[in-house]
């Protein structure tokens, strides 16, 4: 499981998804979570799977890569389907056992928001499969550089947005690394009861925080000395610029919304 979760890993590629603006990338993801929020019906989240699917082939990323990005989040997938089964109870009666009653508005919402949710997981996913940190931290700063008027620290909170999801990857390789060493050792991890299991946690969980500290130190002190000193008077190598492959993604995804919604007004599904 440990090894699955993808979460701010970069995959370089050349493709017409890699080469988009970083910030075009930013408004398609919000809008893309837009369209998914305004479906009413399975008729609109399949607009949303066409588009979705449409974008990995074309950003060149394997469609397992989709399917390992979900899977750290599968038991809180699990756990609210569950929830919207048991609590819904519109709709015909399906199951009913005791205090136990399932309808079909119950199974239709647990699909529904199941399906939402894996969406939404896929589209956020893409974004930092094809966008690198540097370039996510800059189109981050370009998207709040209008609040800087009111003292807002862009720079900074783009700064640490990035590093959060660059060093993600770093962490669960770390946390594997552990876990093994441990494992190595006669460490039992999967047995024995919530409380024992844990009380295993903790041999991993100390040298994972001495870990992260040390690499904050490190990473503190590398920046340092290289003067840095925040945003003021920063150059970039690469300016970021648009082209009219963005404004063509941005029109396809915005009919793509106007589907979704003229789906809600007549096929209400």
């Amino acid at each position: 499981m440990i090894k699955d979760i993808t979460i701010g890993q970069y995959f370089p590629g050349k493709s017409a998804v890699h080469r988009l603006d970083p910030r075009m990338k930013l408004l398609l993801t919000v809008l893309y979570i837009v369209m998914l929020f305004i479906a009413k019906g399975f008729l609109g989240l399949a607009v949303g799977i066409i588009y979705m699917l449409a974008a990995f082939l074309m950003s060149g990323i394997p469609i397992r890569m989709m399917l390992k990005s979900v899977k750290p989040i599968l038991p809180i997938i699990v756990f609210t389907g569950f929830l919207n089964l048991f609590f819904i109870t519109t709709g015909d009666p399906l199951v009913e056992w005791h205090f136990i009653k399932i309808t079909t508005g119950g199974l239709k919402t647990m699909v529904f928001m199941a399906s939402r949710i894996i969406l939404l997981i896929f589209g956020t996913s893409l974004l930092t499969y094809t966008t690198s940190p540097i370039t996510l931290t800059d189109a981050i700063e370009r998207v709040m550089s209008p609040l800087k008027v009111i003292k807002f620290p862009a720079h900074e909170i783009a700064m640490m947005m990035t590093i959060a999801l660059r060093f993600i990857p770093t962490l669960i390789e770390e946390t594997d690394k552990i876990m093994s060493a441990q494992k190595a050792r006669g460490a039992d991890m999967e047995s024995g009861n919530v409380i024992k299991r844990a009380k295993a946690l903790i041999p991993i969980l100390i040298p994972l925080f001495v870990s992260a500290f040390r690499r904050a130190e490190e990473l503190a002190l590398a920046m340092e000395c290289r003067c840095y000193h925040g945003g003021e008077g920063r150059t970039r190598l690469k300016q970021l610029k648009t082209a009219p492959r963005d404004y063509v993604a941005l029109a396809v995804t915005v009919l793509f919304i106007v589907a979704v919604i003229l789906l809600n007004r007549f096929l209400p599904i």
